[in-house]
């Protein structure tokens, strides 16, 4: 359900600024007939901060006033997303920007064409019951590590913390928890021993002293320590051939989550939980927001996708992957920034 909200002057400012726009730029604003009106979304772990700035275009009907009728399928974590539409039940991922790596290494193409973050807002933590001890990346040998899904991104990002410690993805074993209150509960419960995993739900563990945390790109300074430069992460991406069969939908899916990041920008903690569902809050309002204060500067804020963060991702997978080799991947075809900046001069985003 779309909230309703009484007209406020940001509101009355975002709709006048909209008809300056299109007054502007006719042409985007005739950008063609919708290709496809229906569309089926896959994402993984929704409740997610991750994917907030796709809650909030679904919540706020942007994805309607492009003329766009989304369904979406929440599933456990990114690699089911994915799953998803390689298998044909889904149009388009929302999804971490570095799928669209790992399947051009295995041969197929994939786009991502807006960004919604600009860093994975992903942290590992271990648990302080199951490992009071704790000294070192080394200790997590043989210990069951909690992720979204595997061969999701937070899995990837566990694996890169253990690659630098001279551990490889066998010498522990990945348990999928998802990104809600099932993920707060097996690290709670002790049925993992540590976890990788998204806010809100690390921050509240944080917050609680179940985690100590040990890597965290929560925030884009943080993300710069971990990645050593800007890594992208959720963002809509789709088999290229789709792409280039509806590119007046993609555009048009394009705008709506630009529209949603621009609502973001000024947005406060009060608008937020006035618009995402109740159960998104897992029953902490406080930490929430304090989860939110967090993450906010990892929002991306116009959909852009940098050229140095498409370097960075396949950098970091190459670095624990064997099966990515860098120098036969091209990173041209793994994203387009085409419908992004349409829809950034469409918004003044």
């Amino acid at each position: 359900m779309t909230p309703s909200f009484p007209i406020s002057r940001r509101t009355f400012a975002g709709a006048a600024a909209c008809g300056a726009a299109a007054l502007a730029f006719p042409a985007l604003h005739a950008q063609g007939k919708l290709e496809k009106t229906k569309i089926a979304l896959a994402v993984g772990g929704k409740a997610a901060f991750y994917y907030l700035p796709l809650t909030i275009t679904e919540q706020l009907g942007y994805f309607k006033a492009e003329g766009l009728e989304v369904e979406i399928s929440d599933f456990a974590g990114g690699a089911r997303a994915l799953q998803a539409v390689v298998g044909g039940s889904a149009d388009v991922v929302s999804g971490a920007y570095e799928h669209t790596i790992n399947l051009q290494s295995k041969n197929q193409m994939f786009q991502a064409f807006v960004l919604q973050g600009r860093a994975p807002q992903i942290a590992f933590g271990v648990s302080t019951k199951n490992m009071p001890n704790y000294k070192s990346v080394a200790d997590l040998r043989g210990k069951k590590i909690g992720v979204s899904a595997p061969g999701s991104s937070t899995n990837m990002m566990a694996n890169l913390v253990l690659s630098r410690a001279g551990l490889k993805a066998s010498d522990v074993s990945f348990i999928g928890v998802g990104t809600s209150a099932g993920a707060l509960a097996a690290l709670r419960s002790g049925q993992i021993d540590a976890m990788s995993n998204t806010d809100p739900v690390m921050t509240m563990l944080e917050q609680k002293g179940d985690v100590k945390i040990i890597s965290d790109t929560r925030t884009l300074k943080g993300t710069m320590d971990v990645f050593g430069g800007p890594m992208p992460a959720a963002c809509l991406y789709a088999p290229m051939d789709f792409i280039q069969k509806n590119p007046n939908t993609c555009q048009a899916l394009a705008n709506a989550i630009v529209h949603g990041l621009k609502w973001l920008q000024t947005a406060g903690p009060g608008d937020i939980i006035k618009t995402v569902p109740e159960n998104y809050l897992l029953g902490d309002r406080g930490l929430y927001l304090a989860s939110f204060n967090k993450v906010r500067d990892a929002i991306a804020l116009d959909g852009i996708l940098p050229e140095e963060g498409a370097k960075t991702a396949l950098r970091a997978l190459a670095s624990f992957d064997p099966s990515i080799k860098a120098d036969k991947i091209d990173l041209s075809k793994t994203y387009t920034n085409e419908f992004a900046r349409r829809a950034k001069d469409k918004f003044k985003a």
